[in-house]
């Protein structure tokens, strides 16, 4: 029973790294699931028998964008730690996270996929909105415990991901810039932290 499972689950992975090969190289509409059954070295059948559609394979997909973004941003509010070295640490999370090649080439399949589908975009960006939740809840306990000024939490939350996107993933993904290195990463950061803290800070 294992080795089955096993092997099923190595099919499934290959079809996967083919379909981000194939989106990456030719986008979404062009590729076929012919083309990613031949990338995989498997059989069409086997691709619909995990994949019923494209569609559900691009899903698949976007789940691990998804899950990538959340890997490391998980970080629990402490009223015992000053605010900076709380938001620093979940900052340099999110910026190691940016830097991933592999994030960086599944966000550009994502947003390639989205240009020409109005409804994936919709999808898509409801997707980041509840993925990027970390952010947001931490700045609602740090509310609740008067150590912020009033602020909408997902409103703050999105400035402060905005600050970080503008430096690194909207150059890296539309212009091909490479990732910051890292006293880059530091610099980002720090500015990001006062401007945040000197806005909202209680």
């Amino acid at each position: 029973m294992t080795v089955p499972q096993r092997l099923t689950e190595r099919k499934r992975e290959a079809i996967l790294q083919a379909a981000i090969a194939e989106f990456r190289s030719s986008g979404f509409e062009i590729t076929s699931m012919d083309k990613i059954a031949a990338t995989a070295g498997v059989s069409k059948r086997t691709v619909y028998n995990h994949f019923p559609s494209k569609e559900e394979l691009f899903a698949e997909i976007l789940n691990r964008l998804w899950n990538s973004i959340t890997a490391e941003q998980d970080m629990p509010y402490s009223s015992l730690k000053p605010l900076r070295e709380q938001l620093q640490t979940l900052l340099q999370a999110k910026l190691h996270m940016l830097a991933n090649d592999n994030f960086l080439d599944l966000a550009r399949i994502a947003i390639a996929a989205t240009i020409h589908s109005p409804e994936r975009a919709q999808d898509m960006v409801a997707r980041m909105g509840q993925r990027e939740e970390g952010l947001t809840a931490w700045i609602r306990l740090a509310l609740a415990d008067g150590r912020l000024k009033p602020v909408e939490p997902a409103f703050a939350a999105q400035q402060m991901h905005g600050l970080l996107k503008a430096f690194a993933f909207w150059p890296q993904i539309s212009m091909g810039q490479p990732s910051l290195n890292q006293d880059e990463q530091t610099r980002v950061i720090e500015s990001a932290l006062d401007m945040f803290l000197a806005r909202y800070q209680a």
